[in-house]
């Protein structure tokens, strides 16, 4: 059979199915009217003004004092912070391949590190970084005598990231090292090059594309954080914090849309490298799975110093986390270190706490199960069927992972507040708890499409076949044969979708209303105004909910033996 004989079968089935076809329609449809419509509207906004297209937008913005800074500043933050991210995580990562540790604890302690930032809200360092080192901070004025300490700014930000984002690195280098073949170091070994000289030589360029991932990752989500510079940052802004400022302050949502574009068109230029260029040099230059166990290295002179190295990043960061909850106990922050549950008890009944925890719950119990299912159904159309499209279902659900959250804010707002859609019925949806929804599934979308499709490409072609043989339609071999093969996944896409959703701010606090209380715009707002006990009242509660989730999902997929969540 030759190609063209291969693509009209291809075609032939492919209609043969109007369930197929209709869910392929729809997805497309949807992916172009929430993630691709919302961009196309902020670059119209750029260039068109009076109803006449013009560069003056553009112009304009780029002249403005504020913008240059933002724009350096973020340059500067993404690269110091992916930096140092992607070191931690190496270390982290070679530590747990490598080295064999003395200690059980030591093993959990490192564990736990590197999945406590991936799971909690991404503001809780910088609460504990002004909790512990600010002004009032229980470090510098309490313990050191320091009352002029400044941790706003750079320092702190980069600091307070860099804790937040290096465990994305150690999960992405971790996988790496573990493909190395052990044969290939052990023959320099042999030939009697030293542990260093064995890492620089053999290791180090073979992972050398995986560090460039890495790092592009993580200057990726430092540029689209808004939280985090919002909170720490001080006077060190950011392109992220600058659009919020351009919208909510200035009140120019034009220029604000050309800002969005400068920081999509670096976040998007730096995601296709990562993922078009170095994905692919990263599985070249790995030799798979390895032949037999590594011989774990246990000389003192290498394992003490990157366990002690590790110990002491990880009890800085178990510091932090426990000192959010400290700081809801004290009565006054850097005054009275008395405990006290005062600052729970106003959360929950005076800054409107349990309706901003229903609130959030509700929708991101929502958008989870939409968000986890859609993810799926990508993954299963991506890997599983061949039309023509598919390659834009897969561009489209990916692409959101480039999109910042203020981006997509700012995107909703000129789209469906104004745009094609300045009446009829898709205008109804800005404003309501509908477009918070959305929000959160197409935030969400990409890191479930992307498990998905791993899950997929593990599973025999002819497990499905079998099925279609027997007269299934697409709709059927789906949710009773593919589905259950990957429920793994599945329920670890739910749960993360559900994570990210409660968390979430940045892609919220341009479209949230007083109809809807979300957790994270109320931190957001007593950090600002320095109630860091209710502050800290409310991220404890969070992370109480979120730990929560993530156990109960735990012994869920432990009862059908699966793997656990989070695990390679």
């Amino acid at each position: 059979m030759n190609k063209n004989q291969s693509a009209r079968l291809d075609r032939t089935k492919f209609f043969a199915d109007p369930v197929l076809v209709v869910t392929v329609f729809l997805l497309i449809a949807m992916l172009l009217l929430f993630v691709l419509y919302p961009l196309v509207i902020l670059l119209v906004d750029s260039f068109l003004e009076e109803g006449h297209l013009t560069g003056a937008i553009f112009e304009r913005v780029l002249h403005l004092q504020r913008f240059k800074v933002a724009f350096w500043n973020t340059l500067l933050d993404g690269m110091i912070v992916g930096v140092l991210s992607t070191l931690i995580g190496l270390l982290f990562a070679y530590v747990d391949v490598y080295v064999r540790l003395r200690s059980r604890i030591l093993e959990k302690l490192f564990n736990l590190v590197a999945l406590l930032p991936v799971v909690s809200p991404p503001f809780v360092l910088s609460l504990s970084m002004i909790c512990l080192f600010g002004r009032a901070g229980f470090i510098t004025k309490y313990l050191l005598g320091i009352r002029n300490s400044n941790i706003y700014g750079l320092g702190g930000l980069a600091v307070v990231q860099t804790m937040t984002f290096f465990p994305v690195c150690y999960m992405m280098l971790r996988g790496l090292l573990r493909n190395i073949d052990p044969s290939l170091e052990e023959a320099a070994r042999d030939m009697g090059a030293s542990r260093w000289k064995v890492f620089t030589s053999v290791t180090f360029p073979l992972i050398l594309p995986g560090l460039g991932n890495a790092f592009l990752v993580t200057f990726i989500e430092c540029a689209a954080d808004f939280a985090n510079p919002m909170l720490i940052g001080g006077n060190y802004d950011t392109l992220a914090t600058t659009i919020y400022l351009q919208i909510t302050g200035a009140y120019d949502k034009q220029g604000a849309a050309a800002m969005a574009i400068v920081l999509l068109s670096i976040t998007i230029v730096m995601f296709i490298i990562q993922k078009y260029y170095l994905e692919s040099k990263t599985a070249a230059t790995l030799t798979g799975k390895a032949s037999r166990a590594r011989m774990p290295i246990t000389e003192k002179r290498v394992t003490a110093p990157l366990t002690v190295l590790c110990s002491l990043i990880s009890v800085f960061v178990i510091v932090m986390y426990v000192m959010v909850l400290f700081g809801a106990l004290f009565k006054v922050w850097g005054r009275n270190y008395s405990l006290s549950l005062e600052h729970f008890r106003r959360v929950l009944f005076m800054h409107g706490g349990l309706r901003a925890f229903k609130d959030s719950a509700i929708l991101s119990a929502i958008a989870s199960p939409i968000t986890a299912v859609l993810s799926m159904i990508i993954a299963y159309l991506v890997v599983k069927k061949r039309f023509k499209g598919r390659g834009l279902i897969e561009l489209l659900s990916i692409l959101a992972m480039a999109v910042p959250g203020t981006v997509l804010g700012v995107g909703y707002i000129r789209g469906f507040s104004g745009g094609i859609f300045h009446s009829g019925i898709l205008k109804g949806i800005y404003g309501t708890s509908l477009i918070l929804i959305i929000a959160f599934v197409v935030r969400s979308l990409p890191t479930g499409t992307r498990s998905g499709i791993s899950a997929l490409r593990q599973i025999d072609k002819s497990i499905e076949e079998s099925a279609i043989d027997l007269g299934a339609g697409s709709s059927r071999v789906f949710f009773t044969v593919t589905l259950p093969l990957i429920k793994d996944s599945f329920l670890s896409g739910l749960v993360t979708a559900f994570v990210r959703s409660i968390t979430a701010i940045s892609a919220v606090i341009l479209l949230v209303t007083p109809r809807w209380k979300m957790v994270t715009i109320q931190i957001n707002s007593l950090a600002e105004k320095g109630d860091y006990g209710e502050a800290c009242g409310f991220a404890t509660i969070l992370i109480i909910i979120v730990y929560a989730v993530v156990a109960l999902m735990n012994l869920f997929i432990k009862h059908f033996g699966t793997s656990k969540y989070m695990e390679e």
